[in-house]
């Protein structure tokens, strides 16, 4: 067996055997196969895909790579979640704590963004003093004690992971669905969790761009999260516009805050508590409306907000101390009308050239920085509305006014508020 005959096979379309897949990752682990043939496997499944028994089998590889977390000694009933990436997205700063206030314990491990998507860790790390890094055993008895822990991804989970990952970012691989929901799954079940909630993003500032596309990943992922006896639910969720109004590490994580004492923007709370409802409803015996109000509760009566309290002191963060850039401007409307659409990919892109953002692993972001987009699809617009605040640290003469305006397609005639969640499978 040699990785020249794996590259061929797959390349001519044939299924890898478990076999051929363990000896590719076990070679991949000991440096033992160069760059430019990962890269070539890595497109050839890009391009003629992947069997469900493949995908499960380079899952399973990836989770061996590496430890396995044991949580089963976690004294309530263990959640993780995990979202494919969109802008705006803070929704685990929220769901999170809201998750351990309804009596789950929540082990959560994160990473940071790259591209346009944020990511959780970033955010945290807008959070004076917060220690993303914090030893396993430590990970585990703060979920124990409080019923919540955010950190980043240890160095031993999954490792192959990382390694392919960094190999997808470079050379064009990254939307292959068997790719996407091995990674993820593999993260996921290596870190222990019984129950797994994923949001999968759907649209222009997602990685899946079509619906029929997430629920191939979702399908996926659910089947792989079975096959290790996990119970795994998938939310489509939509991601043609920023979820909330705050893009950018500081500001959203200030958004998430506002939202846990009850007033954040009406998509994010939605999200969330449907979300909370989900997870909640199925683990315990009850009917959703009742998971419903116990979510919607909680977020509302301080309970949830408390927990975040919680997490923030437990990893030596400081909650009064998110510094946000004092320079701004704002971009205001020319004319009156519907907001008919928001083009999120733009502006999750223009957040990362801010700084924001990154382009690859080793970039430092500015987590000062971002945009607030003031209205969402479906609202009315006046003349001389502000449509977004830019907070930046970067000379205002680099911004193109034609540029930032063309984020925005407002209409003289109504415009239906889109539809939030897209599907559910469970």
């Amino acid at each position: 067996m040699n990785i020249i005959d794996i590259i061929n096979k797959k390349r001519l379309k044939g299924e890898l055997t478990k076999d051929e897949i363990n000896f590719f990752i076990d070679n991949l682990m000991n440096n033992n196969i160069m760059d430019y043939q990962v890269s070539s496997l890595l497109m050839a499944i890009l391009l003629n895909g992947m069997s469900m028994e493949e995908t499960i089998n380079l899952t399973d590889a990836m989770i061996k790579s590496g430890e396995v977390i044991d949580l089963s000694f976690v004294k309530n009933p263990t959640i993780d979640k995990h979202s494919t990436g969109g802008v705006g997205d803070k929704v685990t700063l929220v769901l999170a704590p809201l998750l351990a206030s309804l009596g789950f314990s929540v082990a959560k491990m994160s990473g940071r963004g790259l591209g346009h998507t944020g990511g959780t860790i970033d955010k945290l790390e807008a959070i004076s003093g917060y220690q993303v890094e914090i030893s396993k055993d430590d990970f585990i008895n703060q979920v124990n004690n409080i019923g919540i822990a955010v950190i980043s991804q240890t160095g031993n989970l999954a490792p192959a992971d990382k390694k392919l990952y960094a190999l997808r970012d470079v050379t064009g691989t990254v939307e292959s669905i068997p790719l996407i929901a091995a990674s993820i799954m593999s993260k996921k079940i290596a870190s222990g969790s019984e129950f797994i909630i994923l949001d999968v993003k759907v649209g222009n500032g997602a990685l899946m761009k079509n619906l029929d596309d997430a629920k191939r990943l979702a399908l996926t992922m659910k089947k792989i999260g079975e096959v290790y006896g996990k119970k795994v639910v998938c939310v489509l969720s939509n991601m043609e516009e920023p979820l909330g109004h705050a893009v950018g590490n500081s500001i959203e994580v200030n958004e998430a805050i506002d939202t846990l004492k009850g007033n954040g923007p009406k998509d994010l709370t939605d999200l969330v508590i449907n979300m909370a409802a989900i997870s909640l409803m199925n683990l315990e015996n009850i009917s959703y409306l009742d998971a419903f109000k116990a979510a919607y509760n909680n977020l509302k009566n301080g309970k949830a907000y408390q927990k975040l309290l919680d997490l923030v002191e437990a990893q030596h963060g400081d909650i009064n101390k998110i510094d946000v850039s004092e320079k701004y401007f704002d971009i205001k409307s020319t004319y009156a009308g519907y907001i008919k659409s928001i083009d999120a990919l733009k502006i999750g892109e223009f957040a990362r050239r801010l700084g924001a953002g990154r382009l690859t692993k080793e970039d430092s972001i500015d987590p000062t920085v971002g945009v607030i987009v003031n209205k969402k699809v479906g609202d009315h617009v006046k003349m001389g509305d502000t449509l977004m605040r830019i907070y930046f640290n970067q000379v205002k003469a680099k911004f193109n006014p034609l540029e930032l305006y063309s984020f925005f397609e407002i209409a003289s005639e109504k415009v239906e508020k889109p539809k939030l969640i897209l599907g559910i499978i469970k």
